[in-house]
């Protein structure tokens, strides 16, 4: 059976993480079945964090600020999560299923394809997209 998304309740997940208007900074979309529906959303990059475990597969859309003293900005990510347990068939579907994702979560400066929670550490998400942002006038005090 192919995969399909929950686009209404997928939309408003994401456009809750890019609303500078609230707090929510994250939200995952899970598999129920075969279908790819929102998986919760918070404040907390750590909760966010939590939700990948070693037997889950999921797409995270986080709001992340960068910037310097004088000028903060949000910049957005699109994660996805393979959890080392997840099957190989499955491994393998969530690469076209992203596909679907996207169609929703248009914008970010970075995507990451990630399945050791090493990688998820916030630091190093945040200097990454500090990287693809382009210029970087916070390095010329470094």
């Amino acid at each position: 059976m192919s995969t399909q998304i929950d686009k209404e309740a997928c939309r408003e997940a994401y456009n809750q993480v890019r609303d500078d208007n609230t707090e929510i900074n994250w939200t995952a979309f899970k598999y129920e079945g075969s279908m790819i529906v929102p998986a919760g959303q918070g404040t907390d990059y750590e909760e966010f964090k939590s939700q990948c475990t070693d037997e889950a597969r999921l797409f995270g859309y986080v709001r992340i600020l960068t910037g310097d003293a004088m000028s903060k900005r949000a910049k957005f990510t699109l994660i996805t999560w393979i959890g080392e347990k997840v099957s190989g068939l499955q491994r393998a579907k969530i690469s076209t299923d992203k596909t679907l994702v996207k169609d929703i979560v248009q914008s970010f400066a970075k995507e990451f394809m990630i399945s050791d929670v090493k990688e998820l550490d916030e630091e190093y998400i945040r200097r990454e997209l500090v990287k693809a942002g382009g210029a970087n006038y916070d390095a010329q005090a470094e």
